[in-house]
């Protein structure tokens, strides 16, 4: 099988978190993504109880200009997280996978010899720009003045001229999809993360982001302030009572398809952080330990169906089967999406999204992977089961999916 496969001895995810997922243009709408980077950098390691100087890598990722600075938003979110200016900084970039691929990357260091790495994936989906590119030498009397909004222009492949929710379209054709079963899976992901939030599922994954400022000796201190008069948020905003009836009168994106604003994934804003390295040196049982990670390409125009061949790619690799995964954890981009993906798969809904998904919870890009990843880890602490696999699809046709293990599973 096509694709690339790379298995992790002794590498673990000693400690995650992450701030809320609030929506576009709420309290964290005018926060950069750098400031929401070193709230979870600085926190990730208080929680974890180690220093600072003992990371020796910093992995981050972001995927829109969301800041004029935004160039150094990995050496920014390190130095400014505390971790030693010696200590190098790399941006990391894979859309939807960018937080499997910080994990994937620093795994790898860590096989090669890395101590620690602090990874970070931040997402301002409210201050993407109203951008143009084509204006540097001015504007010609009376010519076009092209400006076009970033955020909506990036829903868009040009490759095969379709934009996301039309790739899920195009599955929900493919795999048989009707409405009514689309709207039927959004309506329990959103009834689903509803009771999740009141039962506290994700209650030691959040920190509580308030106003703030980070202080760097012999540099510019920067810092958090929360728009709307807020002074700190502390869950998510977008899971709200939704039945079915209400998805249903919702009218679809595109003529004759399935996909509309309900059941697709939420836009909001948000951050994320992890610290790995070797399982070996954890002084007290890590979060998870991450074995594997599998990564394919597929056609663009059904770039949603990408977790299905990198889950198989997955176990033919590790040897393991689709029955001893005690927790799937698949991005939910559009519900056609992640339906066809189940079905591809034959996966059985009592292990798949448990506590909810995207469609409620919302997708800042670069941060959802590692959501995805502190979320099913501790499912898997909880219930006492040894493997998850967490996966997503990514724009341009790729899909990416990593394997970890429960370290205190008990047989």
């Amino acid at each position: 099988m096509n694709g690339q496969y790379s298995a992790f001895a002794d590498v673990a995810i000693f400690e995650a978190v992450r701030t809320p997922w609030v929506d576009l243009g709420g309290a964290l709408s005018q926060v950069s993504p750098i400031d929401l980077g070193i709230k979870v950098g600085r926190e990730v390691l208080a929680r974890a109880g180690i220093e600072p100087q003992a990371v020796d890598s910093v992995l981050a990722g972001s995927m829109a200009q969301a800041s004029f600075d935004a160039y150094l938003l990995p050496r920014h979110i390190g130095l400014y997280s505390g971790v030693a200016q010696a200590v190098p900084a790399l941006g990391v970039q894979r859309i939807c996978a960018t937080g499997f691929e910080l994990l994937r990357q620093a795994a790898g260091q860590v096989r090669d010899g890395a101590q620690l790495a602090l990874c970070v994936a931040s997402e301002s989906m409210s201050r993407n720009p109203i951008a143009a590119y084509t204006h540097r030498g001015g504007f010609r009397l009376g010519g076009e003045v092209q400006f076009k909004d970033f955020l909506w222009e990036a829903l868009y492949d040009p490759a095969p001229g379709l934009d996301m929710i039309a790739t899920a379209d195009n599955l929900a054709r493919r795999y048989g999809l009707s409405r009514e079963a689309v709207d039927r899976y959004a309506c329990d992901s959103h009834q689903r993360a509803l009771q999740a939030q009141r039962d506290g599922a994700w209650a030691q994954e959040i920190v509580t982001v308030d106003n703030q400022v980070f202080e760097l000796e012999g540099y510019q201190p920067r810092g958090i302030s929360l728009a709307r008069r807020a002074c700190a948020v502390s869950e998510d905003s977008h899971p709200r009572p939704t039945d079915l009836a209400s998805l249903t009168r919702l009218h679809a994106v595109h003529p004759g398809g399935v996909q509309t604003a309900g059941n697709s994934c939420a836009v909001v804003d948000g951050a994320a952080a992890a610290l790995v390295g070797r399982a070996s040196a954890c002084t007290r049982a890590p979060l998870a330990r991450l074995l594997a990670s599998a990564v394919v390409g597929v056609a663009p125009e059904f770039m949603g169906i990408g977790p299905a061949p990198a889950i198989r790619l997955l176990l033919q690799r590790s040897g393991l089967n689709l029955a001893d995964i005690g927790r799937f954890e698949i991005n939910e981009a559009q519900a056609a999406q992640v339906l066809a993906v189940a079905r591809e798969l034959e996966l059985d809904s009592s292990r798949l999204n448990v506590l909810g998904g995207s469609l409620a919870l919302g997708h800042p890009l670069a941060a959802t992977g590692l959501r995805l990843v502190m979320t099913l880890a501790r499912q898997l602490r909880q219930h006492n089961l040894r493997y998850g696999i967490a996966a997503a699809c990514v724009g341009g046709g790729q899909g990416m999916a990593l394997l970890i293990e429960n370290p205190v599973f008990r047989a």
